[in-house]
């Protein structure tokens, strides 16, 4: 299982709409003003460093270095700075936005299916396949496995409160603030994400399909939980669904 919980540094802390963020989307200004649109290479050149970057925070985690999505997206590192500022930028960037597909892949599922189990599986396979889930915040999956105690949904925020990891003025490091409440991780979508997956799981619970144990942060690691890389797209593609029918068994409820 490839969990991202490296290098997520100060970028937990920035506040959405914040400068760092609005300075990657306009034009390096750090009050996110822009003057005038982007160039069309300046407009190819953004598009190629964020795909650049969920492939490789996908395969290495949030602590592969900028000169690896610099090389994948086959520009230069500073082509990457000036578009966003620094690391911590790029990394809110996307994990803003793979946050924010899967929150509406749940609400597809929770609106399109009738059964509550039918509704959880297609959530997780919709989400497995889209691969969104390497790229979650790992202030979403730290500490994510609670008892089964009190409702889904309202266990939701409290999965979300776990120790956050800030950079230690002047040394460049990480450090742990225990229990901190992750403020930034519902600022930036989380909150909605869990939401919705709740109820995916409550109702599941409900119908007496989920096991009782089973908490939403349970759901969010068997998203997060990926096959082994293989050379071939066909097995890698089997793998993976197998994995997934493996973990799926595991997560229903049995007859006693």
């Amino acid at each position: 299982m490839h969990v991202q919980d490296t290098h997520w540094s100060s970028a937990a802390a920035i506040a959405p709409g914040g400068g760092a963020v609005n300075a990657a989307m306009g034009n390096g200004r750090p009050d996110g003003a822009r003057t005038a649109p982007l160039r069309v290479d300046a407009q190819r050149n953004l598009e190629h460093v964020l795909r650049a970057a969920r492939e490789v925070f996908g395969e290495l985690g949030y602590g592969a270095p900028m000169e690896d999505v610099a090389r994948r997206a086959r520009v230069g590192v500073g082509t990457v700075y000036r578009r966003f500022p620094s690391k911590d930028v790029l990394v809110r960037r996307i994990a803003e936005e793979e946050t924010a597909r899967l929150t509406e892949q749940a609400r597809a599922a929770l609106g399109q299916e009738d059964e509550p189990w039918s509704a959880l599986s297609r959530f997780l396979r919709t989400s497995v396949a889209s691969g969104a889930g390497r790229l979650l915040p790992p202030q979403v999956l730290v500490g994510s496995a609670g008892s089964a105690e009190g409702s889904a949904s309202g266990r939701a925020v409290e999965e979300a409160r776990v120790p956050q990891q800030r950079m230690q003025p002047g040394t460049g490091e990480l450090r742990l603030v225990p229990g901190e409440t992750a403020g930034a991780a519902e600022d930036s979508g989380v909150g909605a994400l869990l939401e919705v997956v709740g109820q995916l799981v409550e109702r599941a619970r409900a119908a007496g399909e989920l096991r009782a144990d089973v908490s939403v942060g349970d759901v969010l690691l068997v998203i997060a939980t990926a096959a082994p890389s293989l050379p071939d797209a066909a097995q890698q593609a089997a793998a993976s669904a197998r994995l997934l029918d493996i973990l799926l068994e595991g997560l229903r409820s049995r007859p006693v």
